[in-house]
């Protein structure tokens, strides 16, 4: 993705990357590159005062201006009952090809698991349940999945990425 992205932006691609639906909040946890400290990047909410925190907003903050060759990691939270959680690691800083559109997914290995599953235990479950006609909620977890489902599944010519923009005013607005 390129270097003007912002931590919104990312998310989105995170979300379409992962055929999620934007349904639930996140939360980006980086180092500060320059205090050291733990910082938490999102959706700021009035809560945060309650629990004596701060958040960054999302789309205030370039991805470039936190992310760095010294500064590779962050963890990324999704849907805080699920709790799906994700290391996001700087791999290599590339010139921007002006022949294509971004962002852009390269590879990846197995399908999601579907939004809304119960997190990982949850998502354990559904994989019994589908693999086993026998199961109880064979059926029922099978069209609640659309009829069919393959863990082993993925193609990333498939994802196909959302306006961030056209996003947040969905989410927003």
């Amino acid at each position: 993705m390129p270097e003007y992205y912002t931590f919104w932006d990312l998310h989105v691609a995170i979300q379409d990357a992962m055929g999620w639906l934007d349904y639930h909040l996140h939360e980006f946890y980086m180092t500060h590159p320059v205090t050291g400290e733990k910082v938490i990047i999102g959706v700021p909410d009035e809560e945060d005062e309650l629990f004596d925190r701060e958040t960054l907003p999302d789309d205030r903050e370039k991805i470039s201006d936190w992310f760095s060759m010294e500064n590779r990691k962050a963890d990324y939270t999704y849907d805080f009952g699920d709790n799906w959680t994700h290391s996001i690691v700087l791999e290599d800083i590339l010139p921007q090809d002006r022949d294509r559109d971004y962002p852009l997914c390269i590879a990846g290995k197995r399908a999601c698991p579907p939004e809304d599953c119960g997190g990982t235990g949850g998502y354990e479950l559904f994989l019994e349940a589908i693999s086993n006609p026998r199961h109880e909620r064979h059926k029922e977890l099978l069209e609640w999945a659309g009829g069919k489902f393959d863990p082993e599944q993925f193609d990333p010519r498939e994802v196909h990425f959302d306006d961030p923009d056209e996003r947040r005013k969905l989410a927003f607005e």
